[in-house]
């Protein structure tokens, strides 16, 4: 393993249940839970833009911890962006108001995969962030590191911008320029193992990769473009002795093609019913997810109503970490998600 194996306890919960060993109850963190919900980022939010705080190691690392904290989550996450390995790549990122920005889309050459050029010394900002972590992180808190999937990765850097999220000139070059597509997804995959490689050089705990629109494609061209390029990235994770999640937001039936060989755990979105994910994926791989974020928009008493249900599938299963299936949306009620954090702590599991 990297770093982490000095810095972090092997007792950690989220670890104990990585590796499949029984717990009291499930571990737990957020996607987006060093951010808009948190009145602590909010305050640092004021006098920073979002590219400062990133870009600052010791700022980023701050923020890294402020979930554990302020919501005593199992684990930290990386505070960072899943469009760093474009930026290393000469991308040109913009953080806007309305999402990020790429100001040359790959879409406007006439071959894309020339007008890249790969330097992943851009990115040793995050490298410092995740040393200044270690630095202040309690033994008992995993870091888990992640970057952006190829696919999703891909959709941003040939669109140049996210405001329609169906992304739809990049599914359409994706279709009409097969092979030039394989070359930038290998362009991306290389870029992203060595982001991969750094990060657990630095000592995260865990990897988690963020294919935040595998349900762009249908299943078949999704595997055939893009699945080779998970397993490359995979692979180098687990060959580091580093637990590896992997999160296809969207790709519905196509989780029962998801092997232990590709990964520990996956992540579920909340389109697809806990217990249906685990009928179709192979029992040795764990599950993650999936509760709807908009259930952190009603009253703690409601909320209880969905969260009671997932008593009966945490108590038969150890190889589960209880997360959303999506991340935060920017204005869910910081109460409700610190009531959410409290619930998961105190339910009574039945373990």
């Amino acid at each position: 393993m990297g770093k982490n194996n000095t810095n972090t306890s092997s007792e950690a919960l989220l670890l104990k249940t990585l590796r499949n060993e029984k717990t009291s109850r499930p571990p737990f963190w957020f996607m987006r839970q060093a951010g808009r919900v948190l009145p602590s980022y909010m305050a640092i939010r004021e006098t920073h833009s979002l590219w400062q705080m990133m870009s600052t190691p010791e700022l980023a690392a701050e923020i890294t911890l402020l979930p554990v904290h302020d919501l005593d989550v199992d684990a930290a996450i990386l505070f960072s962006d899943i469009l760093m390995v474009p930026y290393a790549m000469g991308m040109g990122l913009e953080f806007t108001e309305t999402g990020p920005v790429f100001r040359s889309p790959l879409i406007k050459y006439e071959i894309p995969s020339q007008h890249l050029k790969p330097e992943i010394s851009k990115l040793q900002f995050v490298f410092d962030t995740i040393s200044n972590i270690q630095k202040l992180k309690s033994p008992e808190i995993p870091l888990i590191g992640f970057c952006g999937a190829p696919l999703t990765v891909l959709c941003y850097m040939l669109e140049g911008l996210s405001r329609n999220s169906e992304f739809p000139s990049a599914i359409k070059f994706i279709y009409s320029n097969k092979q030039e597509t394989k070359k930038l997804i290998d362009a991306v995959t290389e870029v992203t193992i060595e982001y991969v490689k750094r990060q657990i050089e630095q000592g995260i705990d865990v990897f988690q990769l963020f294919e935040s629109h595998a349900g762009l494609l249908p299943n078949s061209l999704y595997f055939e473009l893009f699945y080779p390029s998970i397993k490359r990235i995979a692979q180098e994770v687990k060959d580091k002795n580093i637990p590896f999640i992997y999160f296809p937001k969207g790709i519905g039936l196509g989780i029962k093609n998801i092997t232990p060989e590709l990964c520990d755990f996956v992540s579920i979105d909340w389109q697809i019913p806990l217990l249906e994910a685990r009928n179709m994926v192979h029992q040795e791989v764990g599950l993650q997810g999936n509760l709807d974020p908009r259930v952190l928009y009603v009253s703690p008493k409601d909320m209880e109503c969905y969260l009671t249900p997932y008593l009966e599938f945490g108590k038969k299963n150890y190889n589960w970490i209880f997360n959303l299936g999506h991340g935060f949306i920017h204005d869910t009620p910081f109460e409700n998600a610190r009531f959410m954090a409290q619930w998961v702590k105190n339910a009574q599991w039945n373990r």
